[in-house]
């Protein structure tokens, strides 16, 4: 998610952020949206054989309680799911190889849903901004997505 979304339209700050990979996880992005639009909103689910990119952001118990509020975990929308992320700096892999991180999973997916444009511009943005690896984006930008309202 990048930056403005999360700090402006979720009201979250963090006090670092970085890029981490989680291995054993793909990205999928079929998930039915919160409010019955027709879109696909992403999750990972577990596959051995894949791995995701992402960024790991160091935020708050408070601030993470308000970003499962506003993904609808209390209403089983999405689900608290603990992961191991490698977090890399500068392009290099951390000192520290593997860490805990927090996420929001679903089992619920729809493989007839896409992702709208509007929608994977804010992953592709944020996956930018900060320094995911060049292969993750362009798989990004090579996810099909369809304009708003069209499905």
């Amino acid at each position: 998610m990048d930056s403005a979304t999360l700090r402006g339209r979720r009201g979250i700050e963090w006090s670092r952020a970085s890029a981490a990979r989680a291995r054993g996880w793909r990205l999928a992005i079929d998930k039915p949206s919160l409010l019955g639009s027709g879109e696909g909103m992403a999750t990972i689910v577990v596959d051995p054989q894949c791995e995701v990119w992402g960024v790991l952001y160091d935020i708050t118990a408070s601030d993470f309680e308000h970003l499962e509020l506003t993904e609808g975990v209390r209403i089983d929308h999405y689900r608290r799911t603990e992961i191991v992320v490698e977090p890399l700096v500068t392009g290099e892999a951390a000192a520290e190889p593997s860490v805990p991180a927090l996420t929001v999973t679903s089992d619920e997916r729809n493989p007839s849903l896409r992702p709208t444009r509007r929608y994977m511009r804010l992953l592709v943005s944020g996956a930018q901004e900060h320094g995911l690896p060049a292969t993750w984006i362009e798989r990004l930008r090579s996810i099909e997505a369809v304009d708003s309202g069209s499905w």
